[in-house]
C-alpha cells in the first residue's frame, strides 16, 4: 500500500474520534511544552547571569579570601581575613604582578543611612576611586572621592539613585550631611539609575573610601575582595599566575591545595554559571520528560482500545486483500501522527508560554531578562514525540496485524 494512501486512511480513522484523539495527545503536549519552557527559561536565566558577570568588563580579575568553596562545608571560608593591606601592597608592586592596570580593594555590608527623620536601608561599599571606572558608573551629579580621601579616611560618600531619592526626594543632595552608624558623612556625588552591575544593585549603594568603611563602619582590617584589572584580555592568565605566586610567597604556601585565597576571572565565572544552569535545566527536563512517558503509555492504551473497537474493520480490510504489513503500518502511522501532532502543538504552546514568562520575569525580577527560544529543544522534542508514537504503537499495531480475518468478521 502506498504511503499517501495509508496516510489518508490513518488520518480519517483519527478524525473519526476527534475528542478522543485530542485527549490522547494531551500528555505529549504537556511534556513537550514543559521541556520547551524549562529550557527557554534556563537559557534566559543563564543569559541574564552572564550579562551581570560581564558587566564589570572582561579584563577584571577577582581575588577573594579563603579557599575556593567546593561545597557547603567550605562556606565558612568566605569569612577568613587572609587579604589585608600588606597583601594589597605586595600585589601593587610592578615587580610582583606585571600587566595589571589597577587594584581595587572592596568591603561590603548592609547598613542603615539617615538624613533628618528619613532612614533607608542600603548596602555600604568601601572601595577605591578605580571602582567607578571599572564598573563604568560615573556620578551624574558631583564627583567621586579621591586617593587622598582614601589615605585620610575621609567621611565622604557617593549615593545610589534610590538612596538619594528616598532620603532627599527632589532636593539637591550634594553637600548635605547624612549619618551612617552614628558617623556623619558629606555627600559629594550622586549616581543616576544604573540598575544591576555584576549582581550588585547600584541604585541602593552607599559608596565610601574603603579605609573609612574599615575603621569607622565595619571595624575590620581586611578586605572582602580585591578587584584587579589587567591591561588587556590577552595577558589575563599571566596576571592571574603572578597574583597567585605573590600571595603564596607572602603566606609561605608551597602546596596550591592549601591556598587561603582564590582567584577567578570573568571566563571562570561564566563557565561555572553555564555548568550550574546546565545541570539544573537537565534535571528539570528529566522531570518534565516523565509526562512524555505517561503520554506514551496513554497512547498505547488508546490504540489497544481502538484495535478492539475496529476488529470488524480489520477483518474486512484483510478479507479484501490488506496484508499483515499493511495493518501494522496503518496503526503504527496512527500512533506516530498522534504523538507528532502533540509535539507540534507542545512546541507552539511552550514557545508562547515561555514568551509570556519572559515578559513577567523581565518586569518582576530583572529588566535584563530576555526571551530565548531553544531551537534544538524544539527539534529534539518533535523527534522524541514521533519516536514515542513509534515505540508505544508497535504492540497495538502487532495486535491489529495478528488478528484472523474470519474471526474478526464474526466479532460483535
Amino acid at each position: 500500500m502506498k504511503f499517501f494512501q495509508l496516510l489518508k486512511i490513518s488520518s480519517k480513522a483519527l478524525l473519526a474520534n476527534k475528542s478522543r484523539s485530542a485527549l490522547t495527545i494531551l500528555g505529549i503536549v504537556i511534556g513537550i511544552s514543559s521541556i520547551i519552557m524549562v529550557m527557554s527559561i534556563g537559557k534566559g536565566a543563564e543569559g541574564l547571569i552572564l550579562g551581570q558577570i560581564q558587566g564589570i568588563g572582561s579584563r577584571t580579575i577577582s581575588v577573594e579570601p579563603g579557599r575556593e568553596p567546593q561545597g557547603p562545608a567550605d562556606f565558612a571560608e568566605i569569612f577568613v581575613d587572609s587579604l589585608k593591606e600588606r597583601e594589597l601592597e605586595a600585589l601593587m608592586k610592578k615587580s610582583n604582578v606585571r600587566g595589571a592596570s589597577s587594584f581595587n580593594p572592596f568591603v561590603i555590608q548592609g547598613m542603615n543611612v539617615a538624613y533628618g527623620s528619613e532612614t533607608k536601608r542600603g548596602t555600604v561599599i568601601g572601595t577605591a576611586p578605580a571602582l567607578f571606572d571599572i564598573f563604568n558608573i560615573p556620578p551624574d551629579e558631583g564627583v567621586v572621592f579621591s586617593e587622598d580621601d582614601v589615605k585620610s579616611q575621609a567621611s565622604v560618600v557617593v549615593l545610589g539613585a534610590n538612596i538619594k531619592e528616598d532620603l532627599f526626594g527632589l532636593s539637591d543632595a550634594i553637600g548635605e550631611k547624612i549619618k551612617i552608624k552614628n558617623r556623619t558623612f558629606r555627600v559629594i556625588g550622586v549616581m543616576g539609575k544604573k540598575g544591576q552591575v555584576s549582581f550588585l544593585n547600584m541604585d541602593d549603594m552607599i559608596i565610601v573610601p574603603y579605609t573609612t568603611a574599615q575603621k569607622y563602619l565595619m571595624g575590620i582590617d581586611y578586605f572582602h575582595n580585591i578587584i584587579v584589572e589587567a591591561e588587556s584580555e590577552e595577558i589575563i592568565d599571566f596576571v592571574v599566575s603572578d597574583i597567585k605566586a605573590t600571595l603564596r610567597e607572602l603566606h609561605d604556601i608551597t602546596d596550591p591545595e592549601k591556598d587561603d585565597f582564590h582567584v577567578s576571572t570573568q571566563a571562570d565565572a561564566a563557565e561555572i554559571v553555564g555548568s550550574i544552569t546546565g545541570v539544573l535545566t537537565a534535571l528539570l527536563v528529566a522531570v518534565a520528560a516523565i509526562s512524555l512517558l505517561v503520554g506514551g503509555i496513554g497512547i498505547m492504551n488508546i490504540m489497544l482500545v481502538s484495535v478492539t473497537e475496529r476488529t470488524r474493520e480489520i477483518g474486512l480490510r484483510k478479507a479484501l486483500g490488506a496484508t499483515r504489513k499493511d495493518m501494522m503500518n496503518q496503526f503504527l502511522l496512527e500512533a506516530v501522527i498522534l504523538t507528532a501532532t502533540g509535539g507540534v502543538i507542545g512546541i507552539i504552546l511552550g514557545a508562547l508560554l515561555s514568551f509570556l514568562a519572559s515578559l513577567v520575569l523581565s518586569s518582576l525580577v530583572a529588566s535584563g531578562w530576555t526571551f530565548a527560544f531553544p531551537v534544538s529543544a524544539a527539534l529534539i522534542g518533535l523527534f522524541i514525540s514521533a519516536a514515542i508514537g513509534l515505540a508505544f504503537g508497535i504492540y497495538p499495531a502487532k495486535e491489529a496485524a495478528s488478528k484472523d480475518p474470519i474471526e474478526a468478521l464474526r466479532y460483535e
